[in-house]
């Protein structure tokens, strides 16, 4: 489980990220939209102890995410928008390395290669360098990375941007399989995403939190888009001034 309230992140006077609150429970994968700019990446790295809080608190499985960082970590797998891949290295040695980094034991190392070998689907490549990889490949990788410790909270920034449309069905089949075992929070702004893997999504814009739902409560009598649309305009701010131009 995942409980944000009143973040907020400021770089000096620039405060991209305002007073954000959101739930998401255990079992439950859920949308993290807002246009490019709204503070989407931002929120991600505070939840995974990358960057400190301005103000506000985040607790993840219970633990505070600034004062039991250590503990935070061990319960969340993160897939930032570019993978975290060395190019000369081979995939299993890859996960390997971030196995050890992420502090498992060298007995359990080898099930839990196999474990996502198989889940992620890279049993046919796990030989070959991260650099000679399709961007599919290395998307999946990046997937397999983040659950290599077998983490019941998995934030996912971007996962299916850059890929082309056969990719993207196989990474989005993937997040619906890994939902339901674990809370899942998927950073995004294609809508198509959202809509067919998500329970519940929240919609930030400039920063702010401006719509936090059920998915098939705020879309039963419309589409997502044209809540989405309507979030951000009722807000305001630069995303809502393109919408209207």
């Amino acid at each position: 489980m995942i409980e944000v309230a009143n973040l907020s992140k400021r770089y000096g006077d620039i405060a991209a990220v305002r007073d954000v609150s959101f739930t998401a429970s255990p079992g439950q994968i859920l949308g993290f939209l807002g246009p490019n700019g709204a503070g989407k990446t931002t929120t991600m790295r505070v939840i995974t102890g990358f960057l400190p809080a301005t103000s506000g608190t985040v607790r993840v499985e219970g633990f505070d995410v600034f004062e039991q960082s250590a503990e935070v970590r061990r319960r969340i797998g993160y897939l930032p928008e570019s993978p975290p891949l060395y190019n000369d290295m081979a995939v299993t040695p890859y996960l390997r390395f971030v196995a050890r980094l992420k502090g498992m034991s060298r007995s359990a190392i080898p099930e839990a290669l196999d474990r996502v070998l198989t889940t992620c689907g890279l049993a046919s490549v796990r030989d070959r360098l991260l650099g000679h990889l399709s961007k599919g490949f290395r998307q999946r990788v990046g997937l397999a990375q983040a659950l290599i410790h077998d983490p019941p909270v998995l934030i996912l920034d971007e996962p299916t941007i850059g890929l082309d449309p056969r990719q993207i069905i196989e990474i989005r089949s993937l997040i619906r399989a890994l939902g339901g075992q674990r809370t899942v929070v998927l950073s995004t702004h294609i809508l198509p995403e959202v809509s067919q893997v998500c329970d519940k999504v929240v919609i930030i814009n400039d920063g702010r939190v401006v719509l936090e739902g059920e998915l098939a409560r705020v879309t039963a009598d419309r589409s997502l888009e044209e809540v989405f649309i309507e979030a951000i305009t009722r807000d305001g701010g630069p995303a809502a001034t393109a919408v209207e131009a």
